[in-house]
């Protein structure tokens, strides 16, 4: 059942792969679905829950559906993950002292 909600959109291996490959640019839906060894309907449904929820887009150009990253779709998992910046950044100073003893 496809859903609205951007984490459980991205909670799915196969939605976080599709949005990868977007990073490099919009591709044609044919050329997303050749990416896996799913049939094109379920990476259709992938596809639909990631414009449910505004993460990508999709044009149609010719008898192509063409799909766009709307990276700003992530703010909400942005905002989220903040508070735990913090825990990395210490980690990282942690590092960076242990480094520069030896």
């Amino acid at each position: 059942m496809p859903t609205t909600d951007v984490f459980g959109a991205i909670a799915n291996p196969v939605r976080r792969r599709i949005l990868e490959l977007l990073l490099e640019g919009p591709r044609p839906a044919g050329e997303i679905a050749a990416a896996f060894t799913l049939n094109r309907p379920a990476i259709s449904e992938h596809l639909q829950v990631l414009r449910l929820t505004g993460l990508v887009s999709e044009e149609a150009q010719g008898r192509q559906r063409v799909y766009r990253l709307n990276p700003g779709s992530l703010s909400e998992v942005e905002t989220w993950l903040h508070p735990f910046e913090r825990y990395w950044l210490d980690r990282l100073d942690a590092l960076d002292k242990v480094l520069s003893e030896k």
